[in-house]
């Protein structure tokens, strides 16, 4: 929207990278429409927006296209979304100890598409990048590789695979400091840091939040230029992945 010569969206961007405490994760998704795309950070049910995730189920939202490593498990995670049938589409690398999702994809009740890790990392790091696209011999000869154009690089083919075109990306630091700079922990690291870089908005809930120049500069992960928002959660559950050998 333009008023004059002034681009009153851009002013508002603009506002929000320098002022981006908010108080919680309601006033952090307040602006989640439906229909709107959404990157998930986490990794198995490691570093997963947990407040996010649920401030959302609280306000509504829905017709969700959800991309993220994995789908939850049915009471946890982005499976508490699919629950409650919050999600239109999910784009997932790993999407097995979820019976709903399941149950949603045989019926066709939830549109899916599965990727290769390799090439969903890929396709967040080239929209953090700004990059249109990128090419990758992962899925060549498979369905993955349906419908999608390639190329042949020295004798071998690769698939064109486009960058993330994300509404919003969601993701959980143990540490961050107002100014948004965040440090993930262990195997958090996954997908919230290329996630972070790739959203049109980024909101980032951290499990412990500390005042500019208390991080030690060499430990950030995610420089704060790349996060909109950000605030210090609450209550997680941090659950872990067991291994289920029989029901």
């Amino acid at each position: 929207m333009k008023r004059g010569n002034f681009d009153i969206d851009f002013i508002h961007q603009i506002i929000s990278m320098i002022y981006k405490l908010v108080t919680d994760a309601a006033a952090a998704v307040a602006d989640i429409t439906d229909g709107s795309t959404l990157m998930l950070g986490g990794f198995g049910l490691c570093g997963i927006p947990e407040n996010c995730i649920q401030a959302i189920l609280e306000k509504g939202t829905t017709n969700l296209t959800c991309i993220s490593n994995n789908a939850g498990v049915d009471d946890f995670g982005i499976g508490l979304l699919l629950q409650q049938k919050r999600v239109k589409k999910m784009i997932s690398s790993y999407v097995g100890e979820n019976e709903e999702f399941e149950r949603q994809l045989l019926s066709g009740e939830l549109e899916v598409e599965l990727i290769p890790q390799g090439t969903l990392a890929f396709r967040c790091m080239a929209a953090g990048y700004g990059m249109p696209a990128i090419y990758t011999p992962a899925g060549v000869g498979t369905e993955v590789a349906t419908g999608k154009e390639s190329r042949i690089f020295d004798g071998k083919e690769y698939l064109l695979e486009t960058a993330f075109n994300a509404d919003f990306a969601i993701v959980k630091a143990w540490k961050g400091d107002t100014d948004g700079n965040l440090i993930f922990k262990s195997t958090a690291r996954n997908f919230n840091p290329l996630m972070a870089m790739a959203g049109k908005i980024t909101i980032a809930e951290v499990e412990e939040l500390v005042e500019p120049g208390i991080l030690d500069p060499d430990q950030i992960h995610t420089p704060g230029i790349y996060v909109h928002r950000i605030f210090e959660g609450k209550n997680y559950e941090k659950r872990i992945e067991k291994r289920t050998t029989s029901k």
